[in-house]
């Protein structure tokens, strides 16, 4: 079992009221009784992926560091559909356009509903089709692409981009710029569209762009049916909009659940491997054996929750 926790730690949140009197007694445990193992630092310049997202890119026999991580054709190869052409996943947003930047603000906060996300994506279909790209309504959030344009293209994860100027991460490459124009068009296109101007008379944002991610065609040998890691994805929103008080109950959520199960399932078996991420770092524990003096070591310095969290968000 290998438990791979997102947002275990924030570089959104730091000081006393996101340590103080954290009680996590299943992380405590745990963490009493494994060793860290490997330690995963953000290189200067930031890879397009999260920690949490290497890990998982790991757990399934990927190259960890690749430019290009593809979790839609993983997911349709879960569901046993085609799997040898590139594919991606498309995601409506809204770009916050200001003086010097473009921010992207946080899809859920849309608020889309369904039939109008059906809406968006007829309207853009001639546009799509024109380019190449054979797009599928999988969720008001999540669209399904494939084509060939997007073979050879290295997209930043969706929540590398949340909150942050798109400009950064924008793919530059020249096989980009079909993608380059394409947004150009339907920022146009979506400008005046119904449901925009109907959302706009609710004082809702609108939908004025697209994020391609988790693009790439599957790596040769990976089994579509194997899922060897469990992320849980309850600290996620949270960390994102830097809610400390919705972060702290959201770990004490898990920790009676997903890691008390990590927990049940070390002292059944003797072995858990525990991976616990930030945005730029990631640390992992096992249950290594360990030398008498090291378990005398542990029993008198024993690692405390907020000490693991803190060390992945200091310097």
């Amino acid at each position: 079992m290998h438990l791979i926790i997102p947002y275990a730690a924030s570089h959104a949140f730091n000081g006393p009221e996101v340590w103080g009197g954290l009680q996590l007694p299943h992380l405590q445990t745990l963490l009493g009784q494994l060793q860290r193992q490997q330690i995963w630092q953000d290189p200067e310049r930031t890879p397009l992926h999260l920690p949490h997202e290497r890990l998982q890119a790991q757990a399934l026999g990927w190259v960890s560091d690749a430019t290009a991580l593809p979790w839609a054709a993983w997911h349709q190869a879960q569901q046993s559909q085609p799997r040898d052409q590139a594919q991606a996943w498309m995601t409506p947003c809204h770009w916050q356009v200001g003086m010097d930047q473009v921010v992207m603000a946080d899809p859920a906060h849309l608020h889309l509903s369904d039939e109008e996300s059906q809406q968006l994506l007829q309207a853009m279909q001639p546009f799509l089709i024109e380019d190449g790209l054979q797009v599928t309504w999988h969720s008001a959030l999540l669209w399904h692409a494939q084509g060939a344009l997007l073979a050879e293209l290295s997209c930043a994860s969706l929540d590398r981009v949340i909150g942050q100027n798109v400009k950064a991460w924008m793919p530059d490459s020249p096989t980009a710029r079909p993608l380059q124009r394409l947004q150009s068009e339907m920022q146009m296109l979506l400008y005046n569209h119904p449901v925009n101007n109907a959302r706009d008379a609710r004082r809702q944002i609108a939908v004025n762009s697209f994020w391609l991610h988790g693009a790439g065609s599957l790596p040769v040998g990976t089994q579509p049916k194997v899922h060897p890691v469990t992320v849980p994805e309850g600290l996620r929103s949270a960390a994102l909009h830097g809610d400390v008080q919705a972060w702290r109950q959201a770990w004490q959520q898990l920790d009676t659940t997903t890691v008390a199960d990590a927990l049940a399932h070390l002292q059944a078996t003797g072995q858990v491997t525990l991976s616990l991420c930030s945005e730029h770092a990631a640390h992992t524990y096992t249950a290594a054996p360990a030398a008498w003096h090291q378990r005398i070591t542990r029993l008198f310095n024993k690692t405390t929750p907020a000490a693991a969290l803190a060390a992945l968000i200091t310097p």
